[in-house]
């Protein structure tokens, strides 16, 4: 912006590194009108060589050239120069000639300008343009290694989340299984309440375990509710034959009330809401001392509104609201907007003391979503107990309309007190910790059990004693399917003698 730089175009002058001060008298002139003028051929504008050449000029005229950048256009409007960026065109006749310039060709002159100036604009537009794709192919390949370290970054989770599953699982559910069988011998009463402690605080690992484990997979989207029909009634039912044990601990009633227009039968993921129905309600046996717990299930109307949710239902789905009130610690109303994110816990004395890893309304909050709902808590403040409400859209099962019976599978009845007493069973399990553990739980129900460790020992141990085979899933080598196969053929000729074969994961 202070210096002008010159290059020439004329036959046989090959452009030389020079520079005029923008400051000059003549260019000001020039730059002042947008007409061409005739200047001195001894301006510095017009210099052809260093001064020591000698060469003599004709007449000279210079104009001005409009510099026009493509952020000097608008949409459907010619440039507003308001910047003023010019540069600066010199023509020069021979000086072997006797010409001169006439008024029709620096009217000439002034149009070529014109023309030289679209042209630079142009230019200008197009190198602009080519320095768009360079960036946009540059920000792609940029997106494309974002990509790539996201797959990277979303194996390496997958990949430890895996190893969570399975081998920290794995222990953990030995030493719940270890410590109840523990429970069950004589112990003085202080060794029981370090055993105690252990299962209450092993059952907590687990728990986040398994809360983390969710949590990934629905921020991952990998988690996906697997529909089916089930009887809702029935949930509502286990849920409270789940928790009541806790509460009937600490003295509190629970009430469950089921509308008369609620269907038995429905379509949904009976699994997931099983889950936010424990979770909610196991907060409102957690979080109550005294007092009474109550849940409500019913259709919600579709003139509901709550948090800006519309329920809209129709002939085939329809929306559950289920309500769980308790008269516990409560919470603060400040507190609310925060109840229902990951590892967040309200400042109350009572979710202090209560344990628990601050995410199991977070993952009942995204299996809500999930099935296209809501979820909220209302409280009056600290002490007041809360009401925990949250709306899912279930499918209408065809059975709802065939008798309440019919629906209902066929299964045997099986004792509640049964006798184990004397059977044989076959453990095959790579595991030593999980096959002690289960070698211990069947023992305890008066089974008579062999252990084996691998796949070719199973084949080669099992006999019409077994009655029954449980194989570990995730044995290395030969699939376990191929293994059943094997057992099967192996007693073809007395299929009434082949054991049962029982998975486990």
């Amino acid at each position: 912006g202070l210096e002008l730089q010159l290059s020439y175009t004329l036959r046989h002058q090959h452009p030389v590194e020079y520079t005029v001060p923008i400051q000059l008298p003549v260019i000001n002139q020039v730059f002042g009108t947008s007409r061409a003028v005739k200047i001195s051929p001894n301006s510095p504008v017009a210099r052809l060589r260093p001064v020591s050449g000698k060469y003599m000029l004709g007449e000279v005229v210079a104009v001005r050239v409009p510099l026009l950048h493509l952020s000097n256009f608008q949409i459907n409007d010619w440039p507003e120069l308001s910047t003023k960026r010019y540069a600066l065109m010199v023509l020069m006749l021979p000086s072997d000639s006797a010409r001169q310039w006439h008024v029709h060709e620096l009217e000439l002159v002034e149009v070529v300008a014109d023309q030289v100036a679209v042209a630079l604009s142009h230019a200008a537009i197009l190198e602009e343009s080519m320095r768009a794709r360079d960036l946009l192919m540059e920000q792609n390949v940029a997106l494309d290694l974002a990509r790539r370290e996201a797959e990277t970054a979303i194996r390496a989770r997958n990949d430890f989340l895996a190893v969570m599953n399975h081998e920290m699982r794995t222990p953990m559910h030995a030493i719940i299984a270890l410590s109840s069988l523990l429970q069950e011998t004589e112990l003085t009463p202080e060794q029981r309440l370090m055993v105690e402690t252990i299962l209450k605080s092993s059952n907590l690992l687990a728990t986040l375990m398994n809360d983390v484990l969710d949590l990934s997979r629905l921020e991952d989207g990998s988690l996906q509710l697997e529909l089916g029909t089930f009887n809702l009634h029935t949930l509502f039912r286990e849920v409270l034959n789940l928790i009541k044990p806790i509460a009937v601990v600490k003295k509190l009633p629970i009430t469950l009330n089921l509308a008369p227009d609620l269907p038995e039968f429905v379509v949904g993921d009976e699994k997931r809401l099983m889950q936010i129905i424990l979770n909610i309600v196991g907060n409102a046996v957690k979080f109550s001392k005294q007092g009474s717990i109550s849940v409500t299930a019913l259709v919600t109307k579709s003139d509901t509104r709550a948090a800006d949710f519309f329920v809209v239902p129709t002939g085939s789905h329809f929306y559950l609201r289920v309500k769980v009130k308790d008269s516990g610690a409560g919470i603060n109303p400040q507190d609310i907007p925060k109840i229902f994110t990951k590892f967040a816990q309200t400042q109350s004395l009572a979710t202090r003391s209560s344990g628990g890893s601050g995410l199991g309304l977070a993952i009942s909050k995204r299996f809500v979503n999930l099935m296209e709902g809501n979820i909220w808590i209302e409280s009056d403040g600290l002490g007041k107990g809360c009401t925990a409400i949250f709306d899912v859209k279930l499918g209408i099962s065809e059975r709802s309309n065939e008798s309440k019976q019919s629906g209902i599978p066929k299964v045997p009845a099986i004792p509640r007190h049964s006798n184990f007493t004397g059977l044989k069973v076959l453990v095959m399990d790579e595991n030593g910790v999980s096959r002690l553990v289960t070698k211990g739980l069947l023992v305890h129900l008066g089974c008579e059990v062999t252990m084996v460790s691998s796949n070719e020992e199973c084949l080669r141990v099992v006999s019409h004693e077994h009655k029954v085979v449980f194989m570990d899933v995730c044995m290395p080598g030969v699939e376990n399917y191929q293994i059943a196969l094997r057992i099967h053929e192996k007693f073809t000729k007395q299929r009434h003698q082949r054991p049962l074969l029982v998975a486990l994961s």
